[in-house]
């Protein structure tokens, strides 16, 4: 297996700049792992492939405005990303400027003044706020758009899910940002269930894996957490011999986390705390059934990880095809049911 086997083509204009509305009418192309065909749906219509019983496992993180213009003494401009927090106010960063080695002080626009602690490597750095900065981001930081978007978001808040809850992020789980409060009733309403954990979501998880033996790459650790309720929720919806649909490659990465720490097959516990599980093709799923995600960059982790649930060749297939019948890519793009 070589990091190369999960490349593939992408015409520049398939890139997704801004978002469908309604949320809902995305297009949402349906992969059957057991069949070679590929129908083509609307999102909208997500319930007709869903059953009573079967359990929708969304994660309910909130991007924060993380991205912040500061200026060192000297007037140098300064752009700081944060990427996670480490205690209440030490963050890990990346940083846009010259000269920012530790020690260094720079001020947030509108904002406190934060030092350079250690040099992580490349652009990264610990930094610290010296006086609280947490209820000042939504006023002085900006949404964090992935790189690949380049027109500006004119709402901020089609960058979060609609039942996001739990700030931390610095990017969005997208394969969420397809539903709508109403098709979520109308969902509940057919008796599927929905059940909500925490992933917050690093910047690395877009990164291309850029080791030539996928092995040899170390997945980025991220926070993720399952509370015993939701526990309970996911294992008694196993036990009935029911499905359970993550949202997005995050919710899988929790859930199967969280059954790597049990015991007993083909169930979970409650969790809280960091997770570096790494999914590539050989993993064996002890508790995702189906999945929707969106389609992801090439030679990513993200691509790996769905290729280990559905298979490389079909996987790269699909997107081949979605490709020819224009489909729209990455975070604001369209939508892939996996079952």
């Amino acid at each position: 297996m070589k990091t190369s086997d999960f490349n593939y083509h992408l015409p520049p204009e398939c890139i997704a700049q801004t978002p469908v509305e309604p949320r809902d009418h995305s297009r949402l192309m349906i992969l059957r792992r057991d069949l070679e065909t590929i129908e083509d749906a609307v999102f909208k219509d997500v319930g007709s492939y869903l059953k009573a019983g079967d359990l929708l496992v969304v994660n309910q993180t909130r991007v924060i405005p993380a991205r912040l213009f500061a200026h060192k003494v000297t007037g140098g401009k300064v752009e700081l990303l944060l990427l996670k927090r480490i205690e209440p106010d030490v963050w890990e960063a990346l940083v846009g400027g010259k000269g920012l080695k530790p020690g260094v002080k720079v001020t947030v626009e509108d904002g406190p003044e934060t030092e350079i602690l250690e040099d992580l490597g490349a652009s990264r750095r610990l930094i610290r706020f010296l006086s609280p900065i947490e209820n000042l981001l939504p006023n002085v930081g900006e949404m964090p758009l992935p790189p690949y978007i380049h027109t500006p978001l004119s709402n901020p808040d089609r960058y979060q899910t609609v039942y996001s809850k739990e700030s931390g992020s610095a990017a969005a789980p997208t394969a969420g940002l397809h539903f709508t409060p109403r098709l979520m009733s109308d969902l509940e309403a057919a008796g599927i269930q929905i059940a909500k954990v925490t992933l917050h979501v690093g910047l690395d998880t877009f990164m291309p894996v850029s080791e030539e033996n996928p092995l040899e790459h170390v997945i980025h650790s991220e926070w993720c957490e399952v509370t015993p309720e939701t526990a309970a929720q996911i294992n008694k919806t196993k036990a009935n011999g029911s499905r359970v649909i993550a949202v997005g490659t995050t919710s899988v990465r929790t859930l199967e986390s969280a059954a790597a720490g049990c015991s007993i097959p083909n169930q979970v516990t409650a969790i809280s705390g960091p997770t570096q599980l790494f999914i590539l093709p050989g993993f064996h799923f002890k508790i995702v059934d189906a999945m929707i995600t969106n389609f992801h960059l090439p030679q990513s982790s993200l691509i790996m990880l769905v290729s280990a649930f559905a298979g490389r060749e079909k996987v790269l297939n699909a997107y081949e095809t979605a490709i020819q019948r224009g489909y729209r890519f990455y975070s604001f793009g369209d939508a892939m049911l996996i079952i």
